[in-house]
């Protein structure tokens, strides 16, 4: 049974399977940032991010927005990252807090995606 508004182009199974998929896998990289000793993360968060580069182009309406979101999302995160990284060397507390912080806005992001996305929304900053 489709759900979705007869004005609205069908969905491309193989983009919404992509889409779904590079959710999973920041899912995985949000969740191990989290609870400590789980780092799964640097690697499968550069694999979904060459998938939403290559796949992104092939989204159309809606769906376009969460490949543009999950780049924005990881460039970011990124950024703050390797900004708070000298907290580190000062004190180890502030750099853990930081990147608790971090790590708890990048979740936020991608679960907020997935959500949009199971919707058949789209998701906007």
């Amino acid at each position: 049974m489709n759900h979705q508004n007869p004005n609205e182009q069908p969905l491309d199974d193989s983009t919404h399977t992509i889409s779904w998929v590079s959710y999973i896998l920041h899912l995985i990289v949000a969740v191990s940032a989290v609870i400590p000793g789980a780092q799964m993360g640097p690697a499968l968060l550069v694999v979904a991010l060459i998938m939403d580069l290559v796949k992104k182009g092939d989204a159309v309406d809606w769906e376009a927005t969460h490949f543009s979101y999950r780049i924005r999302t990881v460039i970011w995160a990124a950024l703050l990252y390797l900004l708070t990284a000298p907290l580190f060397l000062l004190m180890f507390f502030p750099g853990w807090l930081a990147w608790v912080a971090i790590s708890i806005w990048f979740l936020y992001r991608i679960v907020l995606g997935m959500v949009r996305l199971n919707g058949q929304r789209p998701v906007m900053d």
